[in-house]
């Protein structure tokens, strides 16, 4: 048993599991893989102690068969904990995007908000055909950070501003004709194993410094862009009535009376 595996046994939220080349990260909260703090936390520290071993070149993050996730926990979302949850979520995928290992989400079923803003910093996605891919935060008078700086070099402005401004979902067909998803399969996990093969046959140092380059560019927009989002976050939209009312009420099973400021 590897040290990574044996390792994990103290996390409750995910599960590691470690079979050379590639490290697996399996969201574990069910039933629908919601992303709380504790998760964030076992996940950060998962990823530091992969970083650090060389012999693994790749990560892949998968759900269970019911969801990868629902997103973020929404009751982390009110005024008093939203700057702590975000500070952890962001710390998550900035883990991921800085990751020298080639990094790989398998999704199934639900793949919402912030589930989907993890799988969407992945180097590689690979879905179900059933999977539904959205970003529902405006439906409670919040956006997505994540996506709104990183998800219109994916598949476009346009198509980016009609996800994130009116919460459409996108099928896993839709997914794949985005370029969302690199592609699709019954079970994904077929993609993921000869993906993690063609890897095993390459120099992980490679990989490394072409990742560096291909994402230079990006990476430098990503860390100002990200952190521009954070500030009109914390500082203009938790100060509306109408992103308080939104998260109030979803806590409290009831329809959002917004006021437009």
């Amino acid at each position: 048993m590897s040290s990574a595996t044996a390792n994990a046994t103290r996390f409750t939220r995910i599960a590691v599991e470690v079979n050379l080349p590639a490290a697996r990260i399996v969201l574990n909260n069910p039933p629908l893989n919601v992303i709380d703090v504790a998760m964030m936390d076992e996940m950060r520290a998962a990823l530091e102690q992969i970083e650090a071993r060389p012999e693994i070149s790749v990560i892949v993050f998968a759900g269970s068969e019911r969801a990868f996730s629902g997103g973020v926990d929404i009751a982390a979302h009110t005024l008093d904990k939203v700057r702590a949850m975000l500070t952890a979520f962001h710390s998550v995928i900035r883990s991921i995007v800085g990751s020298s290992k080639l990094t790989i989400a398998s999704v199934r079923r639900h793949c919402l908000g912030g589930g989907a803003e993890l799988a969407l910093m992945c180097d590689i996605v690979y879905a179900s055909p059933d999977s539904v891919w959205g970003f529902p935060e405006i439906k409670l008078a919040c956006y997505p950070p994540v996506a709104s700086v990183a998800l219109s070099a994916v598949v476009g402005q346009k198509l980016a501003a009609e996800l994130i401004l009116t919460g459409r979902t996108l099928t896993g067909e839709e997914a794949l004709a985005a370029r969302l998803v690199n592609g699709l399969a019954d079970d994904p996990e077929t993609l993921v194993a000869e993906c993690v093969q063609r890897v095993s046959q390459l120099s992980s140092a490679a990989i490394a410094m072409a990742k560096k380059a291909l994402y230079s560019w990006d990476a430098i927009h990503f860390d100002q862009g990200l952190a521009r989002a954070e500030q009109i976050y914390f500082d203009d939209l938790m100060k509306t009535a109408d992103a308080q009312e939104g998260i109030a009420a979803f806590i409290e099973r009831r329809r959002p009376k917004w006021v437009g400021k």
